[in-house]
């Protein structure tokens, strides 16, 4: 007979293994909706966190300009703004009330409870990111940190979803996971300055800096100012709405952006060659390189067509795809390859006398 006892605790895990399948695809859909604010400029739409014009809601006109006379009120970028706090917000909610259910079970062998803090820890940094975007008016420094630490948000929720079916399926513990090579450490390396070079072209508005492709300007190696295109110490104050920089610094750092998706393309040609060999591998690795080959492609349908919205946000979605098969391909190298057979084996531990 199963005990009440048992039955509680299936049930709260198998709801949190749907939950946190739930937390994957909503912080997709957030940051993508935050990739949208900044492209309509919409990231200032509200001046003030976290109110719009002290308000909860998008208020009128009139409530407006006495709240903030030096910002008048667009009615549609506050929204846009809005809509991505109610749901960022709500991301949040469902992070802790994550941490309140899987409390009861964070004694038992495998589960994954730091993991569980850790995403609590990165939301809550998260939140202060988004105060600091609109009170630093889209410091770039700022907003590229945003936009990092919202895949940092997503990596973990993947993480913790599949430490969970780990979890659930009972799988032994007590062997060791495999270290990552130097090469895995490269490629994931590479992956996260790629996509902080992509926050900084996007930040500081250069995703047009280069006209023309596999030239920039009509040449290899254009006039470029470097240091002051990375110069990390910008002054804080000024809105940065619209980019501060002047035209050879915005060039450098399309460059750069450029350059880095050269490197992170022979790192994953090198990982897949040099993995291949492992049938257990072959699906995470293909889909890494079809996945950069697609992003590719967005990349340089951008610069061509000049960023289209619609354009511009299929090339987000393409970072969050190569984000999410990297992390599911370093999940599956390290983690051991004997696991029990048995799905049901953590349940039947529980659930029967």
């Amino acid at each position: 007979m199963p005990t009440l006892h048992g039955q509680a605790h299936v049930r709260r895990l198998r709801l949190l293994l749907t939950l946190s399948l739930v937390g994957v695809v909503f912080t997709s859909v957030v940051i993508l909706i935050g990739a949208w604010t900044r492209l309509v400029d919409a990231g200032l739409g509200c001046p003030d966190w976290p109110g719009c014009y002290g308000a909860l809601v998008v208020p009128d006109v009139e409530r407006a300009s006495l709240h903030s006379p030096h910002a008048p009120l667009e009615a549609f970028k506050a929204w846009v703004e809005m809509i991505h706090r109610y749901l960022a917000s709500t991301l949040g909610l469902l992070v802790i009330g994550m941490l309140l259910l899987g409390a009861g079970l964070r004694r038992k062998p495998g589960y994954p409870w730091k993991t569980s803090v850790a995403l609590l820890g990165v939301i809550l940094l998260q939140g202060a990111f988004g105060a600091f975007t609109v009170t630093l008016k889209l410091w770039p420094q700022v907003v590229t940190l945003h936009l990092l630490g919202g895949l940092s948000v997503l990596v973990l929720f993947l993480w913790l979803h599949l430490g969970l079916r780990r979890f659930a399926k009972g799988a032994e513990t007590a062997v060791p996971k495999r270290r990552l090579t130097p090469l895995w450490l490269a490629a994931v390396a590479l992956l996260v300055l790629q996509l902080a070079l992509g926050g900084w072209v996007s930040s500081n508005y250069a995703g047009i800096a280069c006209q023309g492709f596999p030239t920039c300007n009509a040449q290899w190696w254009p006039e470029m100012d470097w240091s002051e295109g990375f110069h990390l110490t910008q002054t804080v104050g000024p809105n940065y709405l619209h980019g501060q920089l002047h035209a050879d610094a915005r060039t450098a750092i399309h460059q750069g952006h450029r350059i880095g998706a050269l490197l992170l393309g022979l790192a994953l040609l090198a990982l897949a060659a040099r993995y291949w060999s492992q049938a257990h591998m072959r699906l995470w690795l293909g889909g890494l390189v079809i996945a950069y080959g697609v992003q590719l492609g967005l990349g340089i349908a951008n610069v061509l067509m000049w960023l289209p919205l619609w354009l511009a946000l299929l090339h987000t979605a393409g970072a969050l795809s190569l984000v999410l098969l990297l992390a599911l391909a370093v999940w599956h190298w390290r983690e051991p390859a004997t696991e029990v057979d048995d799905p049901t084996r953590r349940e039947k531990e529980w659930v029967h006398v």
